[in-house]
């Protein structure tokens, strides 16, 4: 208990970088998956086919591989950003296409007859599925997101093979520094459980907000 103690402000430096890690790449996500689930049901055929490309792509790599090839391969070719720039945008292209497929699968439960009617009223694809489809489709998949932001607090901790101090990199030190890795494990994990479990009583209380009355 002692060596947890005297290594608190590390812990909370490390909780404090997943969590800027886990926000940043959870928008970047959301924005991706949205735009991926709009393309996966456009009329336009060869936008449908992107976001399938997309999503069978990205779903299919490990976020590990995606984000040492991202951080050590594309510098060869140009494309060179922090650590921590790096880890947010793999986590987020990485997320964005099990978020496309929530949203997706959110937008199949809204009545077809809400989409005839946005028609009927003159609105186009891009405006019935901004105003009438995507709040309804949303709504109807808040559990889902919800898994996908416990899922991106501990993805982030892959972030630490390319050395953003997060709270993974900051128990390997530890256990290096202390020599007693059941401790800081337990406390890591313990870490781990303080940021989890008040994400899911978030989204359980937006769940229950949202949900719509039948």
């Amino acid at each position: 208990m002692e060596v947890l103690l005297s290594h608190l402000d590390a812990f909370a430096g490390g909780m404090r970088t997943t969590a800027e890690l886990a926000l940043a790449s959870f928008a970047g996500a959301l924005v991706i998956g949205v735009l991926v689930a709009a393309c996966r049901v456009s009329p336009v055929a060869p936008l449908r086919a992107a976001g399938t490309t997309y999503v069978e792509t990205f779903r299919n790599i490990p976020p590990l591989v995606l984000l040492v090839l991202f951080f050590f391969g594309f510098p060869k070719i140009g494309i060179l950003y922090s650590p921590f720039t790096s880890a947010i945008i793999v986590m987020a292209v990485y997320t964005g296409s099990f978020v496309g497929e929530a949203v997706r699968s959110g937008i199949n439960t809204v009545a077809a007859g809400q989409a005839e009617a946005a028609r009927a009223i003159g609105l186009t694809f891009s405006q019935s599925f901004v105003l009438v489809i995507l709040p309804q489709a949303l709504r109807a998949v808040v559990p889902a997101i919800g898994s996908l932001f416990s899922a991106i607090l501990r993805n982030v901790s892959l972030a630490s093979v390319i050395s953003v101090q997060e709270l993974a990199w900051v128990s390997e030190r530890l256990i290096a520094d202390t020599g007693r890795p059941f401790q800081i494990l337990a406390g890591t994990a313990v870490a781990y459980l303080m940021m989890t479990l008040p994400s899911g009583y978030l989204f359980g209380v937006i769940e229950r907000k949202t949900a719509i009355k039948r």
